[in-house]
């Protein structure tokens, strides 16, 4: 792939306060940017009106239906738009635009891979936050028996569009936040390559989270349940698939 189109996709949902800064602060990458509405308030909903009179791209749920969703319907829609690939972030502007460009040099190097990023946490992530995410970590690791992927759940990251777009075709992989740890998972289960890269990740301390303790707790356990016994299922053929990737990484 000598021909990539990448867009910047950004799941928005009630951020009217920083989806503005969010779109500024990256438009040095020169990279048309896809904003999913996902059934934002009157206010937010405006304040998008607006970036999309600026020329961004604007898809807009009726609804809300979750970042999940979001994500999924805004990965379909870049594909239509003709983007080869979409560089995901979030609508608070949490992930440091510097470490941004490293997505991109990855796409050049490995147009077929996944490029995920996993956090670096300044002063500002809670201990909750942070060993909290330990739980999901673990049990990635057991679910892919494999410690290949290093973060599941954050928010930056890379998405070739054709090939995922056929996995989500197969696995919807949920419409809420379980949808970020389910679709990599799946994705290391298809034999799709991944690329592990460092992000700044900064809380502000106005941010907004729309994560629901108990529902998208519950969500996030059953989907670990489950795909703990597709697991079992691929046994056999995931240890071989962990054999094959460790002789091609020392091959490399």
């Amino acid at each position: 792939m000598t021909d990539l189109r990448v867009c910047i996709l950004i799941p928005v949902y009630n951020h009217p306060d920083s989806i503005a800064d969010v779109c500024a602060s990256i438009a040095h990458l020169a990279l048309p940017v896809l904003l999913v509405d996902d059934g934002c308030e009157s206010r937010c909903a405006q304040v998008l009106d607006g970036l999309a009179a600026q020329g961004h791209h604007l898809l807009r749920l009726p609804h809300n239906q979750g970042k999940g969703a979001a994500v999924r319907a805004g990965l379909q829609h870049a594909e239509q738009l003709g983007f080869t690939h979409a560089l995901q972030i979030d609508a608070d502007g949490q992930h440091a635009v510097a470490d941004l460009p490293a997505f991109l040099e990855a796409s050049v190097q490995a147009p077929q891979a996944l490029a995920i990023g996993y956090p670096r946490y300044d002063e500002t992530v809670s201990r909750v936050r942070f060993y909290g995410r330990y739980a999901t970590h673990i049990w990635v690791w057991i679910n892919t028996l494999s410690l290949e992927i290093k973060d599941s759940m954050c928010g930056a990251r890379l998405y070739p569009l054709r090939q995922v777009n056929a996995l989500l075709r197969r696995h919807p992989c949920g419409d809420r936040m379980a949808f970020d740890t389910e679709i990599l998972v799946r994705w290391y289960w298809a034999g799709g390559e991944l690329c592990n890269l460092p992000v700044r990740v900064h809380y502000p301390a106005d941010g907004v989270s729309h994560f629901r303790m108990l529902r998208d707790n519950v969500q996030i356990s059953a989907m670990h349940a489950r795909l703990f016994f597709g697991m079992l299922m691929r046994f056999p053929r995931l240890l071989l698939s962990r054999f094959r990737r460790h002789r091609m990484s020392l091959a490399r």
